[in-house]
């Protein structure tokens, strides 16, 4: 049984285009041609890369959501 999908989302005025999300999981973030992050899809299985990559993004830029609810998931301080 899988998990159900989550909502990923980038913010585009605060991403710094670090590339680290994009190398922590290539599969759900990429670098765009602007060289700032964006999701490959808008929702996605979650996975631990995923989460490791929306808090060790340097600016905050990505969030890890409940499509449903809104509920944030990643990151968690």
């Amino acid at each position: 049984m899988s998990a159900a999908p989550v909502a990923v989302t980038v913010d585009q005025a605060r991403c710094i285009g670090s590339g680290l999300c994009a190398r922590t999981a290539p599969d759900a973030l990429t670098l765009a041609p602007n060289g700032r992050a964006t999701p490959v899809h808008p929702t996605t299985a979650p996975s631990d890369d995923l989460t490791e990559a929306a808090e060790m993004c340097p600016v905050e830029a990505i969030a890890v959501r409940n499509p449903t609810t809104g509920e944030l998931l990643a990151p968690v301080w």
